[in-house]
């Protein structure tokens, strides 16, 4: 069950844009509270609860953010939220390690995690897929100059991603998820 109540749903929204203040989306250029609302929203939609919701806002900040910890969030948000979070990061090293490698860790990584965790994973690879869509749609090429990884390296991924978190786990999410990779596919194979 989740203890959350709303001023804490509160106080994580007040969290997130405060701590992602002047960051920007790669690409599109707008704000980066932008996508974490957006990852937020889908994994409500798709039957997450309030705490799998406030580390959906909180999925990148253990990534992201200079001075970031664990004990910080599990002080505010609790110890399922930290322990979300934490799973979702792709590393917290500074700097962070190779893409490929990074990638490489965190797609054997997802394999083991729980459904709490994957459906955080799966609708923030959802919410990114998306938007890569849309830019591919109207960009081509062009859509993937902001990866440290090209295009064929990028598409990898996304079909990778849906591998994993889809072993031994089925859900409407993971539906989509492969759906717009697809279509992601498809579109950058004509670009």
């Amino acid at each position: 069950g989740s203890e959350m109540c709303i001023r804490d749903r509160a106080d994580a929204a007040h969290f997130t844009v405060r701590a992602f203040d002047g960051v920007i989306r790669k690409g599109s250029g707008a704000p980066y509270v932008t996508h974490l609302f957006a990852v937020s929203a889908l994994v409500g939609e798709f039957g997450g609860d309030e705490e799998q919701m406030v580390a959906a806002l909180l999925h990148d900040y253990l990534e992201d953010i200079e001075g970031s910890s664990m004990d910080e969030l599990t002080l505010r948000f609790g110890a399922r939220v930290s322990s979300i979070v934490l799973a979702c990061s792709d590393t917290t090293t500074r700097p962070k390690p190779p893409w490929q490698a990074r990638k490489n860790a965190h797609l054997a990584h997802l394999r083991d995690q729980p459904p709490e965790v994957r459906l955080v994973v799966a609708c923030d690879k959802l919410h990114n897929a998306t938007c890569l869509l849309v830019d591919t749609t109207r960009d081509g090429d062009a859509a993937f100059e902001c990866f440290n990884a090209n295009k064929e390296r990028v598409l990898w991924y996304y079909r990778a991603a849906v591998m994993a978190i889809s072993d031994g786990w089925q859900h409407p999410v993971v539906e989509r998820l492969d759906a717009v990779v697809t279509d992601l596919e498809a579109v950058a194979a004509r670009s």
